[in-house]
């Protein structure tokens, strides 16, 4: 394709960065419009990291919940945009054009080692170099929320989980016999140099839900068409064009029983640029999702048995220089049964089967069937110890075995808590479909990559502060690189790299619920590859904001972002090239009127118009602004 899939964030000018500190200074805190989180409940939160509903301060892991009360304030943001404010985030491209490749960067790791699952069931591209998920396809109105869990997880959810696992949790039918909901929002899409204010960033959704009895239902439509900008530092305009449409139909038999079964459509068109040499060019590029599938749940006195089901088909064509076509599909079951012997102990044991497959001028596929059991013990003296093993049974390079132990202990005071907790947790990569049978480089006799997560921290959370940090390092093996043999041709191929190295940081959060009104947050993260250069990775990354409630009604926050240096290379040379630290302040306000049926809301990027570079010879966005309106009825 013509423009890269990794990307980084801004250069700033000196004076530009001083104020925006000085707005740091004055906001102090997360973004507004990113925060209405479950932060804002700061004395007890439910997490899910271990497939069970567990107080936070019973668990391990520092788990991120991104709430429908946030999403909703964020209505006209794409889900890249909300998750790169998140710790440990970098998501190269959420503020370059629209239909820009994105290249989300975990903990120092690439797209391959992030899983992506949506109701319970995994997501991916098998066509893809990195089999991973296109998140271009994604309706931000579409989802009720989101759960982030970092650090390896290959135990519970295998392939891929190797930095982070990001849980899509969609909307559920309302209890009423007939609700909709409509929304949309217009605004502008220009850079630093433009500053036109034409309206160019158009955003339409509609969804309407209910139940009848035990019949429950849902559908949903979602438009997004923006222009305005070019792929590359171009003048013609490169527009994008996303279309996503949803169903969900199911029946609840008893208290005890509930199935479901879902469709999803969804399709983009992406105009870019030529990346070598870099300049604009007419290319598009055009991907189209279908998914269907089943997912039932039987619950009984002590435990509950689920079934999630779902076969997903994908088509990419792409009319450039090089013109291709790609087909893939992937079936995928999991089931699990959960059982809870006591209020102490609680077990998973599951098994999970996917089969991909893509075409590469022949039909090529492969398979994985794992089964997997965790086990969960709080104590009733402070002690939690959450612990699992997977094997994943490979059809082309046999078996792999994987397993987590996470410690943790508890101290409780008059006020709140404090906990100690590690982890000592492996997880696996396999190969691409792509890099197995694929028509650049394949190797068939590739090993999966591995890699080794330690975490050691503490959170604290006493009254009406919740804070918490961890140190993470994580060895990495058998990484499959593409190596060039022939320099003059370049002609290569994918291996298995022999040398091992290492990723270590830390992170940091804080939220502090001031006043029944204000609300503070703020993160840091530090990363760092001690043995391999990284590109387009900030070694320091921070956001803080504040939010700040007039009424119940009415709200407005500021945000403000700061993404360190980071190495690039820039392609007409093949050198690389340092890109300065940049600052990035955003404003929101969100009003409800008519009787909460009605909630506008409006928000600011970028407010200091900061240039900024993502990918060298690259667009990037400077100030935006965005009007828009949700009436439920």
């Amino acid at each position: 394709m013509g423009y890269p899939c990794f990307f980084p964030f801004y250069s700033i000018t000196m004076n530009k960065r001083t104020l925006s500190l000085c707005t740091l200074g004055l906001v102090c805190a997360w973004s507004a419009a990113q925060q209405q989180q479950d932060t804002l409940q700061l004395e007890e939160v439910v997490v899910t990291d271990s497939r069970f509903e567990i107080k936070r301060e019973n668990s391990g892991k520092t788990v991120i919940k991104i709430t429908s009360e946030e999403l909703k304030m964020n209505q006209g943001r794409t889900l890249a945009e909300i998750i790169n404010t998140k710790t440990g985030f970098e998501i190269n491209g959420s503020r370059s054009n629209a239909g820009q490749n994105l290249s989300y960067f975990v903990r120092g790791g690439n797209n391959r080692q992030v899983l992506v699952m949506v109701d319970g069931i995994q997501l991916n591209d098998p066509s893809q170099i990195a089999n991973d998920f296109d998140w271009r396809f994604i309706d931000v109105s579409q989802i009720e929320s989101v759960e982030i869990i970092k650090g390896a997880a290959s135990t519970l959810y295998g392939n891929n989980a190797a930095t982070a696992v990001i849980s899509i949790t969609t909307k559920r039918a309302s209890a009423k016999k007939i609700e909709a909901n409509f929304t949309t929002s217009v605004g502008t899409n220009q850079n630093a140099l433009q500053q036109r204010y034409n309206l160019a960033d158009f955003n339409n959704n509609v969804n309407i839900n209910g139940s009848l009895g035990g019949f429950y239902y849902l559908m949903g439509v979602g438009s997004q068409y923006t222009n305005g900008l070019s792929a590359v530092e171009g003048q013609e305009r490169d527009p994008f064009n996303r279309l996503n449409a949803t169903m969900k139909l199911g029946y609840r038999f008893s208290e005890k029983l509930d199935v479901s079964m879902f469709g999803n459509y969804d399709t983009f068109s992406a105009d870019f640029d030529s990346a070598f040499p870099l300049g604009d060019a007419a290319f598009v590029s055009k991907s189209e999702q279908r998914r269907v599938g089943v997912s039932s749940s039987y619950n009984y006195k002590n435990g509950s048995f689920t079934l999630n089901t779902a076969v997903n088909s994908i088509r990419r064509n792409i009319d450039s220089d090089f013109p291709a076509e790609y087909e893939a599909k992937s079936y995928v079951a999991d089931v699990y049964n959960k059982y809870v012997f006591n209020k102490r102990w609680h077990t998973i044991v599951g098994f999970n089967y996917i089969q991909s497959e893509a075409v590469f001028g022949a039909d090529t596929n492969f398979s994985t069937a794992d089964p997997y059991a965790n086990v969960v013990w709080v104590s009733d003296f402070g002690l939690n110890v959450n612990a699992g093993a997977r094997l994943n049974n490979h059809s082309e390079y046999g078996s792999h075995f994987t397993y987590n132990f996470n410690p943790s202990f508890t101290f409780k005071f008059s006020k709140g808590w404090a906990k100690a907790f590690g982890s000592y947790s492996t997880s696996y990569i396999a190969p691409s479909l792509s890099q197995l049978f694929g028509p650049f480089g394949a190797n068939p006799t590739l090993k999966p990559e591995e890699n080794l997560t330690r975490e050691i921290g503490t959170e604290v959370s006493v009254g009406k502060l919740r804070f918490n940090v961890l140190y993470f390092s994580r060895c990495h093996e058998n990484f499959i690189d593409y190596v060039i043999f022939n320099f003059e041709t370049f002609e290569g191929g994918y291996a298995n790299i022999e040398d091992e190295f290492n990723t270590h940081g830390v992170e940091a959060e804080a939220d502090f619920r001031a006043t029944k009104k204000l609300l503070i947050t703020a993160n840091y993260a530090f990363t760092e590859k001690k043995d391999r250069l990284f590109l387009r990775i900030p070694k320091h990354k921070g956001n803080a904001g504040v939010q700040y409630s007039f009424s119940p009604k009415t709200n407005v926050g500021a945000a403000y972002q700061f993404t360190g240096n980071r190495l690039d290379t820039d392609f007409s040379t093949f050198q690389n090239e340092t890109l300065g630290a940049f600052s990035i302040v955003n404003l929101n306000a969100n009003h409800v009127l008519i009787k909460n049926r009605l909630q506008l809301f409006a928000f600011v990027d970028n407010v200091l118009n900061e240039r900024f570079t993502e990918v060298i010879g690259y667009t990037t966005r400077g100030r935006n602004a965005r009007l828009g309106f949700r009436l439920q009825f």
